[in-house]
């Protein structure tokens, strides 16, 4: 396993997404009566320090599609947590026009690259050619300079 599970903060996770869900009018419970599912919800509130309470909360209230959505959210987000890390495999955005994302996208998909290839192969370029035309007007000084001897 690449990423290592700290139970605490999985439970912790686990705890904050059952609440937003719930927050949003999602029911997260096996329940339909709302009663039921208010008092539900009013035990796991007081479950927030109590990983393995929240666990077995989880197994008993919980449907398995849910739990199953909410594993795949919490294993994302355990990715996410341990590639901030570092500064190599934090995932870092922009914002861009649809119009200049489409042309990077159609250049990318020509060169066969990704878009950040595509970004890092564009400023190479734009580099170069800089580099190219400094020494291009050093020459031609160099030359008026020769001329004019």
């Amino acid at each position: 396993m690449r990423y290592q599970k700290l139970d605490i903060q999985e439970a912790n996770w686990k705890w904050k997404y059952l609440l937003k869900k719930y927050r949003e009018g999602e029911n997260v419970t096996k329940h339909q009566e709302e009663s039921l599912i208010e008092l539900k919800m009013q035990l796991l509130t007081t479950l927030q320090h109590s990983p393995q309470e929240i666990e077995r909360w989880i197994k008993a209230e919980m449907p398995a599609d849910q739990r199953r959505k909410m594993r795949q959210s919490i294993r994302a987000r355990r990715k996410r947590f341990f590639n901030a890390e570092k500064q190599s495999t934090r995932k870092k955005s922009i914002d861009l026009t649809y119009a200049s994302w489409k042309r990077l996208s159609e250049l990318a998909a020509e060169l066969e690259m990704t878009l950040s290839e595509t970004v890092l192969y564009l400023i190479d370029e734009l580099e170069n050619n800089t580099i190219y035309t400094e020494q291009v007007g050093k020459i031609k000084d160099n030359l008026k300079a020769l001329l004019k001897e």
